[in-house]
């Protein structure tokens, strides 16, 4: 496992690097979160270098209330990448969606951001790819039961790459994490 000393975008070349190079080593999907679009370009072309003919799946969420109902990714952006062999999978966050609506309406805490809260204890990267292969499973987009190369973020780009057997919303406590590709050291020296 490679640690990063920093999270954040500083990592996606490396990060785009390593779990491209592993997925083609394997023979697994790929499974890369992208709100704009910025990850899943820089996925598309290391691909592309590395000679990786897998499949490769861009999760990106539903219109956010927050944005008056705007995707964050651009419709052309999304005709792009689908041009460029990207399967694109659009969809609620699976570690929050409706349960959030309830939790900022009522209060408290919820089982499901129980879980996404445990997940970050990894760092916000691990979280994400979690998330977004169980999301690629429910849309169809990847095999069931066969792991996946996820790749996530923790503060815009990628910085965390991990093998992971998603499994449905409805069992996500049987999506399995197997290896930590990378991921930013949370640890800081004093």
């Amino acid at each position: 496992m490679i640690l990063f000393k920093n999270k954040g975008r500083e990592n996606t070349a490396e990060t785009v690097k390593l779990a491209v190079e592993r997925a083609k080593d394997a023979g697994l999907d790929i499974v890369v979160a992208s709100s704009r679009g910025g990850s899943a370009d820089a996925v598309l072309a290391e691909a592309e270098r590395a000679g990786y003919s897998g499949r490769i799946v861009v999760v990106t969420t539903v219109s956010a209330a927050k944005n008056g109902g705007a995707n964050a990714m651009p419709a052309e952006k999304r005709a792009e990448l689908r041009e460029k062999g990207a399967t694109l999978v659009t969809a609620g966050h699976a570690l929050s969606g409706a349960e959030r609506g309830i939790s900022t309406k009522f209060g408290g805490a919820y089982p499901v951001e129980i879980m996404a809260h445990t997940l970050r204890t990894f760092g916000a990267g691990t979280k994400v790819c979690f998330e977004c292969s169980v999301m690629a499973l429910d849309a169809d987009a990847v095999e069931y039961g066969k792991p996946v190369v996820a790749i996530g973020g923790s503060a815009g780009g990628a910085d965390t790459a991990a093998i992971i057997t998603p499994s449905y919303s409805a069992t996500i406590l049987e999506t399995l994490v197997h290896e930590i590709i990378c991921k930013p050291s949370l640890y800081k020296a004093e």
